[in-house]
């Protein structure tokens, strides 16, 4: 049995994409940061940014400018998953989970015993529905795909 190596996607790698994608997204630096500023963002020491940089752009989260000796130096744009990944953008479970949220919250918070009947059985349905089921729904809203009436 092989001995597996410590995870570093939760300590290393994803902080440092999650600084790479609030760089690269944001106006600061014009969405093209070096490596400098990657390393203060994430809050980890320059080393780790710099092994998690390289293993960000070898699994394509990250694409990078390198100088002549191959070393990372600007990083230029992240993948769409990264953006996922990271927030940026939706995935479909978490607007699921963000759906039955407001429902429940709405059904709580509704001002009549009516409404706040609707609402609870609507937040019933949805959870009834289930979350993958319901990621199904939110991967066609997301991508703005509406099934035909048959």
């Amino acid at each position: 049995m092989r001995e597996l190596l410590d995870d570093v996607w939760f300590t290393r790698d994803l902080p440092v994409l999650r600084a790479i994608a609030r760089l690269v997204d944001g106006p600061e630096y014009g969405g093209n940061p070096y490596l400098g500023q990657v390393v203060p963002a994430s809050g980890l020491p320059k080393p780790e940014v710099t092994a998690a940089a390289r293993a960000l752009v070898s699994a394509g989260y990250v694409e990078a400018l390198t100088n002549y000796a191959g070393e990372i130096v600007r990083f230029t744009g992240i993948s769409a998953e990264a953006r996922r990944l990271t927030g940026l953008w939706p995935t479909p479970q978490g607007e699921w989970d963000r759906l039955v949220e407001q429902l429940t919250a709405r059904a709580e918070n509704a001002p009549t015993d009516v409404e706040r009947a609707r609402w609870r059985a609507l937040a019933d349905a949805a959870v009834a529905v289930g979350p993958d089921d319901g990621a199904l729904l939110m991967s066609a809203l997301i991508g703005g795909y509406v099934p035909r009436a048959r």
